[in-house]
């Protein structure tokens, strides 16, 4: 299962520490409160997708190997 390991590169990995860093200065409490819902609908979502994609992988794996 090596396609599950996410390897970032290095532009990658350098864009969200700026992403990150600005978050850290930011001193505007709404902008922040706004930045976290946002943050947190988005990541709920994400789950979601990443469970029904990972059980639909599963699925289609089980029927190559066990093609009845």
């Amino acid at each position: 299962m090596d396609w599950l390991t996410v390897e970032p590169t290095l532009e990658s990995s350098l864009t969200l520490e700026c992403t990150c860093r600005g978050i850290q200065e930011a001193t505007d409490l709404e902008e922040i409160q706004n930045l976290c819902i946002a943050l947190t609908r988005q990541n709920w979502y994400q789950g979601q997708l990443l469970k029904q994609a990972v059980s639909h992988i599963a699925e289609m794996d089980y029927m190559l190997e066990d093609p009845m």
